[in-house]
């Protein structure tokens, strides 16, 4: 039982100056309305759920969400339910079928950026998270995870073409921190061999990578016209972690060889 719920559902009431009595005939007419006998809340089943810890059902909290006038998420809330959490929730389910999901897009608040450092460049592969200034509160799902997880995020530079056509400029990166050793065999495929983000002392890299002798190589795709890098490790570049997950439109860019001999990005 939930004591702690009830509780806050009765200062709510309270803080409303409303009485049991007009709580009740609120919620007949809101029954009445919606032609469904189930959101009604008699005075003595509001009485257990403020004093005996009784879970109001959904019919219920939906009504008692309307006559507050707080969103159900917040009285969910009372009950220990944190509707953000449904977001990495849903890692613990595995569906086998690709399918077309709607059920976070009722998730309201979440963290985005809403000040950028102003010399974010899109042309050069950057670190997103250290580019945040502020954080701001707003109506959207997913984005909020760049807030709470500790993974990094990058965006890869228009102009960045190491791991073309495997990474399209442009795309953003899921970086997990917590996998900084370069791992250099094992692979079956390019699709399965790592990718990591490098900080040098000048930019970031998205690229493959060896260590080997004190020294790290960045290992450009074979069609990316991005020749291969050595830099002494750590002193002049640093592993920050490898590329877990990649957000890219397929058809946003196109590689342009042919304007005077320089390899550039064209929007489609």
């Amino acid at each position: 039982m939930s004591i702690t719920g009830g509780r806050q559902l009765k200062q709510l009431r309270e803080g409303l100056c409303l009485s049991m009595r007009e709580v009740e005939a609120a919620s007949l007419a809101i029954a009445t309305k919606l032609e469904n006998p189930e959101f009604h809340l008699p005075i003595s089943r509001l009485s257990d759920i403020e004093s005996k810890g009784v879970l109001p059902n959904i019919f219920r909290l939906f009504s008692l969400s309307v006559i507050y006038e707080r969103d159900h998420r917040e009285l969910c809330a009372f009950y220990g339910i944190d509707w953000h959490q449904a977001i990495s929730a849903r890692q613990c389910m595995s569906h086998r079928k690709t399918h077309i999901f709607s059920t976070l897009g009722s998730v309201p608040d979440v963290n985005i950026p809403v000040v950028v450092d102003p010399g974010f460049d899109v042309r050069r592969t950057t670190n997103i998270v250290r580019m945040i200034q502020k954080w701001g509160i707003v109506s959207a799902s997913f984005l909020s995870q760049l807030a709470r997880s500790g993974d990094t995020y990058a965006f890869v530079g228009t102009e960045d073409l190491t791991m073309y056509p495997l990474v399209m400029p442009g795309s953003f990166l899921q970086i997990d921190e917590s996998k900084a050793e370069v791992i250099d065999e094992g692979w079956r495929s390019e699709y399965e061999r790592p990718i990591y983000l490098i900080e040098t002392r000048a930019e970031f890299i998205c690229a493959w990578c060896k260590v080997s002798n004190g020294s790290l190589m960045t290992q450009p795709h074979p069609l990316s016209p991005v020749s291969p890098r050595v830099f002494r490790h750590p002193q002049e570049a640093e592993v920050i972690g490898q590329v877990i997950g990649i957000a890219m439109r397929l058809d946003a860019c196109h590689f342009d060889a042919s304007r005077n001999g320089k390899h550039t990005v064209a929007s489609n």
